[in-house]
């Protein structure tokens, strides 16, 4: 088997493993339960949130577990507006986001709310004039994506806290860091609130962290007891908080070594790619090596991928969230609808090996040539 989409989920590494099956061995107690089994599972639980806010250098009461990036999205922006109706209603979204943002804006309109959507350039790179010209002094949050989950670009968060701030000093920014975690370095002090997740970094599913400043607030979507913070009320799954915690751990180590061999790979596959006159890359210079995202001019992207899947290689359409639609990050990066319509995407790992890389484009060309034949025959 050749896996080839990292981006959609990943394995869960072995070393994680073993600490979710030792948490869940010998730390059977509720941390909420005052004897002394609570009180060993509490303990345990505190270390893996220490561990967490060291490693990000945020407070732990800045840490609030949930069920994934998608339901720490839905807290961090609905969260945001409910407690901020008073000073506006206002959102501004890239058009480069996940498809949970759009479905979360889609309600927030529903209610109300104004959601507006600042232009990118043809990197994919926010258009900051345009940025300007959206805020206003009712806007309460901007929401943009760290790393583009489809094409793999980055934006520069740092910088664009800085020009809203300028514009309206009470905007939040809220970013999806869930493609960015583990591939770049994050520093969730360039943001006000951050969405990630373990299952894109070799951590269990089911199990996703919300990152708030303390002086914001949010107002809870879910009511019950047994967290701190309240914001996702319930008793805390504490062998998920230690695998997370493990899992964050080692996403973060050797960065930079890892992005180099990834980048190698990544230029390994485009130069093969970049010889077929029917592929299109879908790459900026600002998109990280990690995704690579490709277009077929002749042939559906569901159909090569499904040929690809017999010799047990595994890539994506789109996002897994939207199998099978268009593609809005490349519809807004190229403007170009049947560019759009037939993506596909390869999404990189440590894990990959050269000679993995060497046997899919070996099975590419055979598949390609197929497909190309039978498409001329039609």
């Amino acid at each position: 088997m050749i896996y080839l989409d990292y981006s959609a989920t990943t394995p869960v590494s072995y070393d994680v493993l073993e600490s979710y099956i030792r948490a869940t061995k010998d730390f059977m107690g509720n941390p909420n339960s005052l004897h002394s089994l609570g009180v060993k599972s509490k303990a345990l639980m505190n270390s893996a949130i220490k561990q967490i806010s060291d490693i990000f250098n945020i407070l732990e009461s800045e840490i609030t577990f949930t069920s994934g990036a998608t339901m720490s999205n839905n807290l961090a922006i609905i969260g945001t507006c409910l407690a901020n109706m008073k000073a506006g209603n206002h959102v501004i979204v890239s058009k480069l986001e996940h498809p949970s943002i759009y479905q979360i804006c889609n309600y927030l309109e529903s209610i109300g709310f104004e959601i507006s959507y600042v232009d990118n350039d043809q990197d994919g790179l926010i258009d900051f004039e345009d940025l300007k010209r959206k805020m206003r002094f009712d806007t309460i949050l901007v929401s943009i994506c760290a790393v583009n989950s489809e094409t793999g670009v980055r934006q520069p968060l740092k910088m664009i806290r800085q020009i809203i701030k300028k514009e309206n000093s009470e905007t939040l920014l809220h970013s999806d860091m869930t493609q960015a975690l583990g591939k770049v370095t994050v520093n969730f002090h360039d943001v006000d609130l951050a969405s990630i997740t373990a299952h894109k970094i070799y951590g269990p599913k089911g199990i996703g962290l919300l990152y708030k400043n303390s002086r914001i607030q949010l107002t809870p979507l879910l009511y019950g007891s047994g967290h701190s913070n309240m914001l996702h009320p319930g008793t805390p799954s504490v062998p998920l908080i230690v695998a997370f915690a493990k899992a964050i751990r080692l996403a973060t180590t050797d960065l930079d070594k890892r992005e180099n061999f990834i980048k190698r790979l990544n230029e390994r596959i485009i130069a093969e790619l970049e010889k077929y006159d029917g592929v299109l890359i879908n790459k900026t210079k600002i998109s990280i090596p990690h995704i690579l995202n490709i277009s077929f001019e002749t042939i559906k992207a569901e159909t090569f991928l499904h040929a690809l899947e017999e010799y047990e290689i595994y890539v994506s359409t789109n996002t897994a969230c939207s199998s099978g639609e268009l593609s809005t990050s490349v519809m807004a990066i190229y403007n170009d609808k049947k560019r759009a319509s037939s993506t596909l995407r390869i999404s990189l790992s440590h894990l990959t090996t050269t000679d993995e890389v060497n046997k899919f484009l070996a099975c590419f060309k055979m598949v390609y040539n197929k497909l190309n034949l039978l498409k001329k025959m039609d």
